[in-house]
């Protein structure tokens, strides 16, 4: 936990008072005292500091700070996700990384090879994924909550919410494992907005890859080997992140 979130609600004037697990996180991981600072931020808004007024040190352990926040946090890379919805445990992990590293909207989609039983889930629900969003957040120092929004069938989907938003992107790619071509080799979008769809551990099958095909998705491969999701989400970003870098 690298920042303390904080609700706006919680701010009364200038103080919020912790009880929950920001307060024991204060207390026994940081260790602060008195007048100690430490890094706040309102989720959705402005990042500072939090300057220690009061501290309980023993359980219940209760916290309050002086808020102050005067820095607007970085804004993400302009990279939108289409992900396949994984299995609960694995998506628990995914919401984390993507969080961390910094997307704007994932688009969290049906599948051929996605079991019925995963949209039955709680992390289809906002209370359901809401904490890994924090935590992510909490480990990046940032504020942004990544929007998600969730659609039970491929093909309206891509007829119809695809060619709605297709004018937002620079360019819109699917990782294949059987593409002849890697990402350096098709990109081309410079610094401007991506759309990447990421499929389900089994991957695509070859209607969903045609229906993309056809409405402007280009292929490429991360490579021989066959990646976890969560390892090709985190390898998608980490690429697209050079990528971006080496555009002058």
């Amino acid at each position: 936990m690298n920042i303390i979130l904080l609700d706006r609600k919680e701010i009364i004037g200038d103080l919020v008072t912790l009880r929950n697990r920001r307060a024991e996180h204060i207390v026994k991981v940081l260790r602060v005292s008195q007048n100690d600072r430490v890094t706040v931020g309102i989720i959705n808004g402005k990042v500072g500091y939090g300057i220690i007024k009061e501290l309980e040190k023993h359980q219940p352990y209760h916290v309050k700070l002086k808020v102050i926040l005067d820095k607007i946090p970085d804004t993400p890379a302009p990279l939108d996700i289409m992900l396949a919805l994984p299995r609960p445990i694995v998506f628990k992990r995914i919401i984390n990384h993507l969080t961390a590293l910094g997307v704007n909207h994932v688009f969290v989609v049906n599948a051929a090879k996605v079991e019925k039983s995963y949209w039955e889930s709680s992390m289809v629900t906002e209370s359901g994924w809401r904490l890994y969003m924090h935590e992510g957040l909490e480990q990046a120092v940032d504020t942004r909550l990544v929007e998600f929004t969730f659609h039970r069938g491929f093909r309206p989907f891509v007829e119809e919410v695809i060619p709605a938003i297709t004018n937002r992107y620079a360019q819109m790619l699917v990782a294949h494992p059987e593409s002849d071509h890697d990402l350096a080799r098709v990109y081309k979008a410079g610094k401007n907005p991506v759309l990447m769809a990421i499929g389900p551990e089994g991957g695509w099958n070859e209607y969903e890859l045609e229906q993309m095909r056809t409405r402007g998705f280009d292929q490429f491969s991360l490579g021989p080997r066959i990646l976890r999701v969560e390892t090709a989400v985190t390898a998608v970003h980490a690429s697209i992140t050079l990528l971006r870098t080496l555009t002058s």
